[in-house]
């Protein structure tokens, strides 16, 4: 059996734990390296030391150093750091597994031009269940394309810097495909105020922020006489890790392109 070797960016992070404990209990990948950014205090420190474990892998912000000896890198930090990562990726030849939120046109455009060189895979969330939940949303959408209101309520911790969630986002962008829309043009992000009737065909969001919500999402098709909500509700970023892992037994056959868990499950049209 060959043993992927991963490394983590974010390694201090609650994402970034569960996903060095997720590779360390697994039986077909390797722990290869731990990335964290400069003025982190556990620079030098054991990945494995929050789990009581020796892993031999010291946390780095080395970024070329760690990605020398990966295959792949598994990144869910900020924008501009998995842009560096991307960066130095492309020259070390590592596959990137990016859960990344909040990326501009920009950054998903430089995304597009890396993967002409090295193998990525992209998602707004990596949970096995959330993008079966983007299959429903897409069947219901057709089903429901006359006289319903579509609503996306979405919750996370306090945390969390952006809003609506990726997944938010993408829960929109798969219902106004699947109505023959793009979801610039429908989306209403905010009210307040005197708004008016609910415009026919938008699809609104509304977004809640606190305590320590892992992410729940839920989308409302409101007709007259009758709701329909499809939702989903995370009780631990363990889905999100071992999602990723499947992304990486993906990546093992591509060499380079831009894939998505869509691809990564079979789902794909």
């Amino acid at each position: 059996m060959h043993m992927m070797k991963i490394a983590i960016a974010g390694a201090t992070g609650r994402m970034g734990k569960m996903l060095i404990e997720t590779v360390l209990n697994s039986s077909d990948a390797q722990l290869v390296g731990a990335l964290e950014h400069a003025a982190c205090p556990q620079l030098g420190g054991d990945a494995g030391a929050f789990l009581g474990k020796k892993t031999d892998v010291k946390i780095s912000a080395d970024v070329a150093q760690v990605l020398a000896s990966a295959e792949f890198l598994i990144d869910f930090t900020r924008p501009e750091g998995t842009m560096a990562h991307l960066a130095v990726a492309q020259t070390t030849g590592t596959r990137m597994i990016i859960g990344t939120t909040g990326l501009s046109a920009d950054q998903i455009a430089n995304l597009k031009k890396a993967s002409a060189q090295i193998a990525i895979v992209f998602a707004p969330n990596m949970s096995v269940g959330v993008n079966a939940t983007f299959k429903l949303l897409e069947i219901a959408a057709k089903m429901l394309n006359e006289g319903y209101d579509i609503e996306i309520i979405e919750a996370h911790h306090r945390h969390k810097v952006d809003a609506p969630s990726g997944t938010a986002l993408k829960m929109g962008e798969v219902i106004a495909d699947a109505l023959g829309e793009k979801l610039d043009d429908v989306a209403v992000y905010a009210r307040e105020g005197h708004t008016g009737e609910r415009k026919e065909g938008s699809i609104g969001f509304a977004t809640i922020r606190g305590g320590d919500i892992v992410g729940d999402h839920t989308v409302l098709f409101a007709g007259d006489g009758e709701r329909i909500e499809i939702s989903h509700k995370s009780s631990s970023r363990q889905s999100y890790a071992q999602g990723s892992l499947r992304a990486a037994r993906f990546l093992q056959s591509q060499s380079s392109g831009l894939y998505d868990m869509q691809d990564v499950l079979g789902l794909r049209k």
